[in-house]
């Protein structure tokens, strides 16, 4: 029952992102919805940017191991990123009227500049969606029985057609619809298991106080690592093709600013439910915490709820999954078809063919990241490592690009290698108490300064 009532939700759900594709036209409706989502549309799709498989599984399975101290990337991060972004980058980057962040770099720096930083844009999203593929295999594997890897290769066909025929009006509308029935899952749940366990306040007087722990001790070493947590999807995350497209799907400029508030407020209040969950889970089925701890969640609504918790809970928690990996898949898709490809093509590309292109795209995207997470299953590692390629080589370009007229090409290229090269140095081959995106930031950003005042770029488009 339980099964039959998830494929139809499924299957409700791809029939309403079917029908709202209907409204792709364009390349410009594929990737941003036309420029013209209100505001509940552009909050519910900031909202779910990053609520799916990291927020529901990872964060929860973090929390348990060491409190709100190891969850400080996500779910702070991510809400600390909407914020910056809505403040920082949202009105200046919408009024620029650019299909896709690549395109920014071309504006501000040059075409040269724009090849390297699409590739530095794009494959950090193939991790991201190889952990909300582990995500919807290990759902499979507890409703049905099959092996991860198998429920992978099964959902990766399903978001991947959705994805193909979709694009962003499909993504916006689903996203919308799936925020609320997330919301309802995950407040019904936490509701019951509250009352089960005798209230909140028995639930919270069982955690040791080291586990409410949100600052660090004043420790060289500690207080890095709290920098670099807050830094992974705080920073990380704001030269991203997919909160870029989200937010620039809005109907205004104000609209796009208004929703990145909007989105951080709901995703840091509601983040916080499938932590109480899991202690919820700890504090009623010690036993089921045992082992793999991502899976602890769901195991525990399919062995003790009812059938409609069950229905609404995993139904709403897949499709919150699926309408992330769509978005997280066009993301990579657009950037490789429009800053990769299309300037490196002798003849140009009619709108049609470039749609066309985008889409073949997606397929490429969907095909590596389905091979990564089949190799890999931790979620909360994969999202991170998703992001720490972006803050070390883009971020310093981008903030500059917006804020400092002296910016050049030359010194944005100089500043996403050496930030690149630094990683690379500090991660695998010096050994290190500072968490190795701190040095390679800094060193983006002095790389940039220096680069540019040293090397002046003609091509520099003023604002």
């Amino acid at each position: 029952m339980l099964l039959g009532s998830v494929i139809a939700y499924l299957v409700l759900t791809v029939l309403i992102g079917y029908i709202a594709s209907r409204k792709v036209k364009t390349s410009g409706d594929f990737m941003l919805a036309g420029r013209s989502l209100p505001i509940l549309l552009s909050s519910s799709a900031l909202f779910a940017t990053w609520f799916g498989s990291e927020t529901v599984f990872g964060a929860s399975s973090e929390f348990l191991k060491g409190g709100l101290y190891a969850v400080i990337e996500d779910p702070f991060g991510a809400a600390l990123c909407l914020f910056l972004f809505g403040m920082f980058f949202a009105r200046k980057l919408y009024n620029m009227n650019l299909l896709t962040l690549g395109d920014f770099f071309e504006v501000r720096y040059g075409k040269k500049t724009e090849l390297v930083a699409s590739f530095f844009l794009a494959p950090p999203y193939v991790g991201y969606i190889a952990a909300q593929l582990v995500a919807m295999g290990l759902i499979l594997n507890v409703i049905t029985g099959l092996e991860v890897w198998q429920g992978v290769i099964i959902s990766a066909f399903v978001v991947t057609f959705y994805t193909y025929i979709g694009g962003m009006w499909a993504i916006s509308i689903t996203d919308f619809i799936q925020s609320i029935i997330i919301i309802a899952g995950m407040a019904a749940l936490a509701y019951v298991l509250a009352k089960e366990a005798g209230g909140v306040s028995v639930v919270l007087s069982e955690v040791h106080p080291e586990n409410f722990r949100f600052l660090p001790k004043p420790e060289w070493k500690e207080v890095t690592t709290y920098l670099a947590a807050w830094s992974v999807l705080g920073l990380g995350s704001i030269p991203s093709q997919d909160v870029f497209q989200r937010s620039m799907s809005s109907g205004s400029a104000n609209t796009a600013v208004r929703s990145c508030y909007y989105a951080a407020i709901l995703y840091l209040t509601v983040a916080m439910l499938p932590l109480f969950i899991s202690l919820c889970t700890k504090h009623l089925y010690p036993n089921q915490i045992q082992g793999d701890t991502q899976l602890a969640l769901p195991n525990m609504v399919l062995q003790h709820t009812g059938l409609a918790v069950q229905i609404l809970f995993f139904g709403s928690l897949l499709s919150a999954i699926m309408s992330t990996t769509s978005s997280a898949i066009l993301a990579p898709a657009a950037i490789f078809s429009e800053n990769l490809v299309r300037p490196l093509l002798s003849e140009k590309l009619t709108d049609k063919q470039m749609l066309l292109l985008t889409r073949i795209s997606v397929l490429l995207f969907s095909a590596i990241a389905t091979a990564m997470a089949c190799m890999r299953s931790n979620i909360y590692e994969l999202v991170g490592e998703s992001s720490v390629l972006s803050l070390v080589t883009l971020f310093a370009s981008l903030v500059l690009g917006l804020y400092w007229k002296k910016a050049s090409g030359a010194g944005a290229m100089l500043s996403m290698f050496a930030g690149f090269f630094t990683w690379v140095m500090m991660e695998f081959f010096v050994v290190s108490d500072i968490p190795s995106l701190i040095p390679a930031t800094m060193m983006s950003l002095f790389a940039l300064i220096g680069g540019s005042l040293y090397w002046k770029n003609k091509e520099i488009h003023e604002q």
